[in-house]
């Protein structure tokens, strides 16, 4: 498992809400569900992305945007088309003053819209994530980017499957959504006007690339440098250096942070204990885990768990 698997692992869709809206122009929704992450692929026609802090963009066929939460946005036909619907949480949707529309729009199998055969096709995937391996991906992400059609073949594929109500139907969906948010994150990190994260930076390395590998592959493991350092074939020193210059930070103060993130997730399941959480990333005893916990997130296990 790499840097970004790991990180992917954290906001997998399981039972993700998938729908997908037919319109015809004029057009104009205003998206309050409050969702943490959210993808939106344009399937035919155009539209606009209106984010909540920042200038319109434009949406074209194949187009698929991914929007960091919780700030509302609209999608409209026209940034100036006055909002006729309104996106609450819990999938709930009204016109602007108020009014139910869920029935009045309902179009069949996960379809929603005004017109059944309108000229503009869109579908959203929202994922309802949870937790601190959640948080770490989406603390990298922009409020909202853009991938262009070219870069993504997985689009029609999920308008073909979005329909149907099929057993198992929900599982295939949340797969693709997955491998649509994966896509597009590969495709994103690439280009130019990313600000790609070092750890993702760092795995075209061949020697970080493969320590970072090794680490997510086998957190419990009990890692030294000198350790990772052979499994990697270079020396003690240069791995440490160069782990250093393209992570941010040398490698065993990237383990940390990583097994105290994955132990704050494990943390939050009511029956796991303490003990079997440190084994799980790599602690010796639950004593060892909470002195490393309350070292560097400033509280105890028990009170963290406590909160969440």
């Amino acid at each position: 498992m790499d840097a970004l698997a790991g990180l992917l692992d954290g906001p997998r869709a399981r039972g993700a809400h998938l729908m997908r809206t037919v319109l015809d122009p004029p057009w104009s929704l205003r998206v309050e569900d409050r969702a943490p992450l959210t993808v939106v692929a344009l399937v035919r026609g155009d539209a606009w992305l209106l984010p909540h802090d920042g200038e319109p963009v434009r949406l074209d066929a194949g187009d698929v945007a991914v929007l960091r939460g919780p700030d509302p946005y609209g999608l409209a036909d026209d940034p100036a088309t006055p909002v006729q619907a309104v996106v609450h949480p819990g999938e709930i949707t009204t016109t602007p003053d108020g009014s139910e529309l869920c029935e009045q729009w309902g179009l069949g199998v996960r379809t929603w819209g005004a017109n059944p055969d309108g000229s503009v096709v869109l579908l959203s995937g929202t994922y309802q994530l949870d937790g601190e391996v959640s948080r770490r991906l989406l603390s990298v992400l922009p409020p909202f980017l853009v991938v262009p059609r070219s870069e993504l073949p997985l689009v029609p594929l999920l308008a073909e499957e979005i329909t149907r109500d099929e057993p198992g139907q929900e599982a295939v969906l949340d797969r693709l959504l997955d491998l649509l948010l994966i896509s597009v994150l590969r495709s994103w990190f690439c280009r130019p006007e990313a600000r790609t994260p070092t750890w993702y930076s760092a795995h075209a390395d061949p020697v970080v690339g493969r320590a970072l590998r090794l680490l997510h592959a086998d957190p419990a493991r009990p890692w030294t440098v000198a350790a990772l350092a052979e499994a990697v074939g270079v020396s003690r020193a240069a791995l440490a250096r160069r782990f250093t210059d393209l992570v941010g930070q040398p490698p065993m103060a990237y383990l940390t942070d990583w097994r105290l993130t994955l132990a704050a997730d494990l943390l939050r399941e009511p029956s796991a204990t303490l003990a079997a959480v440190a084994r799980q990333v790599g602690y010796s005893t639950a004593f060892a885990l909470s002195t490393a916990f309350k070292r560097e997130r400033g509280l105890r296990p028990s009170e963290h768990r406590a909160n969440a």
